[in-house]
């Protein structure tokens, strides 16, 4: 074991809250299978969606059922046996509430993963044992760490097919260990498993018993909840101007709500807030939840603020704590990942859409591309299909970024195509 790698546990979390976690890794790990068995397990099944695919299976010639068609919805994917789109799933354990993202394996679909990530608090990694840490893996597993995922499971799934060996899972947690002291990734645990068969997923089987660890849903039930883990300053992107045009009532003619969704921290009637980018300050004077009045919104919720002052705000806008004010920048500094079949062009203007605002932007420099295979930095001319890399924009109007690292919601920002508003690109603010 790497000694400059360090295995934390999760601690046990009073409240459990809602937990959204990705399964990814190199095609034909097991990952659809591994959701099937978590679903199947903890009876999330309806009876008729496991009889319709016990029938599906039968009609494949399999004697049980396949437990990867809860999750394989393309018609595509059944016939190739793959998962191209990410695939959601909801279910609970009575403990907490679970969202599984299923990213798909192959390479040429990783902008896929990157889409399911961006919304994750912990990732799956699945390995085939028989197979050992591959490409992909890496790339997946870089992939999450730069999306934000701070808690990482490495599952060593199909273990049933090198006869629950502990010398082989003992080789790939030293193999993966090794490529994630270099990756920068720290926060790791490890599981044999065999979703195929159910050891150690939900039950821990007969067959792993030199395993005295967790199971993988002992894990996922103690993982600490989102925005638990450290304080975040209030960020409220402004989506909509909320003014009646029609009120009966006499009070709502001057009625001025600003709407939008509470991205992170939180907000109290009479906290003092700024407005970016004009740099306006005031108070907030009320908050309100359809037709509830609030005393303070947390993050997630969809509120609708009214302020102090008369201030003449619109959307794309941000509201913020006047004691923890973001970057306002005129460049940006990022990781992108580059999502389209046509290279990034140097010499076109694309749009940067950062949560409600949109605005034109040009590339200036790409700084370095990620090897994925060995973590090095690489020149580069231009972009493909795939490939991440750190690059500088240059932006027609300013926008309010926090790093990536510090505040998910306002470091992430897509970039469009503004001939054909295709989504082209995903990025994580370094710096402005």
């Amino acid at each position: 074991m790497n000694a400059n790698v360090h295995l934390p546990e999760f601690e046990q979390n009073t409240d459990h809250g809602l937990l959204r976690f990705l399964t990814c890794g190199s095609v034909d790990d097991g990952k659809s299978t591994l959701i099937g068995r978590l679903l199947y397990d903890t009876k999330a099944i309806l009876a008729d969606t496991l009889l319709a695919m016990e029938k599906t299976s039968a009609r494949r010639g399999l004697t049980a059922a396949d437990l990867s068609l809860l999750t394989d919805g393309l018609q595509a994917e059944r016939e190739q046996g793959i998962t191209i789109d990410v695939a959601y799933r909801y279910f609970t354990t009575g403990t907490r509430k679970y969202i599984i993202a299923d990213a798909p394996g192959h390479e040429q679909y990783t902008r896929n993963m990157v889409t399911a990530a961006s919304t994750a608090d912990l990732g799956v990694i699945l390995i085939d044992a028989r197979r050992g840490v591959l490409a992909q893996t890496c790339r997946h597993s870089k992939l999450a760490h730069m999306m934000g995922i701070e808690h990482l499971v490495v599952a060593v799934n199909k273990m049933d097919l090198v006869d629950y060996d502990e010398a082989t899972f003992r080789q790939i947690k030293a193999d993966y260990l090794s490529f994630a002291a270099r990756a920068g990734i720290a926060d790791i645990r490890f599981v044999p498993m065999s979703a195929v068969n159910g050891d150690m997923v939900v039950e821990r089987g007969e067959r792993l018993a030199w395993y005295e660890g967790p199971t993988l849903l002992e894990i996922l039930e103690s993982a600490p909840v989102a925005h638990s883990e450290h304080a975040e300053p209030f960020r409220f992107p402004v989506q909509y101007v909320c003014r009646p045009q029609q009120a009966t009532d006499p009070k709502l003619h001057d009625y001025r709500g600003y709407m939008g969704r509470i991205e992170s921290g939180e907000i109290a009637v009479g906290d003092d807030i700024t407005i970016l980018p004009t740099g306006r300050d005031t108070r907030v004077k009320a908050i309100h939840l359809g037709n509830q009045k609030l005393e303070f919104g947390v993050a997630g919720q969809s509120v609708t603020l009214l302020l102090e002052d008369d201030i003449d705000i619109s959307r794309g806008e941000l509201i913020v704590g006047r004691d923890a004010t973001p970057s306002v920048v005129s460049s940006l500094r990022a990781d992108l990942c580059w999502l389209a079949e046509a290279p990034l062009d140097p010499r076109r203007t694309y749009l940067i859409r950062h949560t409600t605002r949109t605005v034109k932007a040009k590339l200036a420099t790409i700084h370095h591309r990620f090897d994925i295979h060995t973590l090095e930095k690489l020149d580069a001319a231009q972009l493909g299909v795939n490939d991440i890399a750190e690059v500088s924009f240059k932006l027609a109007a300013p926008l309010v970024v926090d790093p990536y690292a510090r505040n998910r919601a306002t470091g992430a920002f897509i970039v469009i195509d503004e001939t054909t508003n295709n989504t082209v690109g995903a990025g994580m603010v370094v710096t402005g």
